[in-house]
């Protein structure tokens, strides 16, 4: 007779299948686990430092809080009824956007114009990147005073200087005048920030591929048709990137306005931000400059998702 080998057991296909799905199970889960554990401190910094501020701005909004701490009683959307009748919200509000249509296009256009000749610059090409970045790099404060006190100042400033050697009248108030002094800071704004756009494109260069130039010039293309087909098309993600965080960081204007005309002559200059500041510290309104703050906040989401809107509408057109 002969003996049979005992054979091992075969698992059901349900356990069979379970075991498969163990381990990337597993695997998630210590994903999971190891991210929040990175991620958690970031978390935390976020919510005490932006949602928190967030909700307890929202919460003075309603109220009649004041900075002397007295007061905090709820009034419901008062204060924002107010600042939607109040024709100083909307003339520092026009204040705002005005800066911001006077300076987006030249920062756009000075920043590619310099990015294109350090691209093409041979000849101590890294001092020309450092001459037009390195203004970036100061405070605002150094900024707003180095114009205020030599550039701007009449008869001995810089400026006057210049009209007067070109044999033209230099009896201009940079500052003082209404007619002038919006120009005045966005000239300033633009010599101060006009370096980030100029790296930001500068990059941009960089990365487009030199295979396209040498076919182009192969068949016949001359500079400014590379310029035209190539170059400007690759370069199109980046202006749009570049016009948004312009659009974002001019409606934000505040420093050097504050520190060159305190919003003057006439409140001509004066930028929302700044009438938020005075509502708050200065009419010791804290509740009321909440508000204002919070409407000018809701005018910055409404802009931004009609951008958004239009991009995306004009991507999807371009794709077909």
């Amino acid at each position: 007779m002969t003996a049979t080998a005992p054979t091992a057991p075969v698992p059901p296909p349900a356990a069979a299948g379970t075991a498969g799905k163990t381990r990337p199970v597993t695997v998630r889960r210590r994903w999971t686990e190891h991210g929040l554990l990175f991620t958690g401190p970031f978390l935390l910094l976020y919510a005490l430092f932006l949602v928190w501020p967030l909700l307890l701005g929202l919460k003075m909004s309603l109220g009649d809080d004041n900075i002397a701490g007295t007061g905090g009683d709820f009034v419901g959307l008062d204060n924002y009824a107010e600042a939607l009748r109040d024709p100083a919200v909307w003339s520092s509000l026009w204040h705002t956007v005005w800066f911001t249509l006077l300076s987006t296009a030249p920062l756009v256009l000075t920043g590619l114009v310099m990015a294109l000749l350090a691209h093409h610059l041979r000849v101590l090409q890294w001092l020309w990147r450092l001459s037009w970045f390195a203004p970036f790099l100061l405070p605002s404060g150094v900024v707003g005073l180095l114009w205020l006190w030599m550039i701007y100042p009449s008869d001995f400033g810089l400026a006057d200087l210049l009209l007067k050697s070109a044999g033209l009248n230099p009896g201009i108030g940079w500052l003082t005048d209404t007619r002038y002094a919006m120009l005045s800071i966005v000239l300033t704004t633009v010599w101060w920030t006009v370096g980030f756009n100029f790296l930001l494109y500068l990059a941009a260069l960089q990365a487009i591929p030199r295979h396209l130039y040498e076919a182009a010039e192969l068949d016949g293309a001359g500079a400014w048709q590379r310029l035209r087909h190539i170059t400007l098309p690759m370069l199109a993600r980046t202006t749009g990137v570049v016009v948004v965080l312009q659009l974002l960081a001019s409606l934000k204007v505040f420093d050097q306005i504050y520190i060159m005309t305190s919003g003057g002559p006439d409140e001509s200059t004066r930028p929302i931000l700044q009438y938020v500041y005075d509502a708050g510290f200065t009419g010791y309104r804290i509740g009321y400059a909440s508000a204002v703050s919070y409407v000018f906040f809701a005018l910055i989401v409404i802009v931004s998702l009609i951008h958004l809107r239009m991009t995306r509408r004009s991507r999807e057109e371009a794709a077909k």
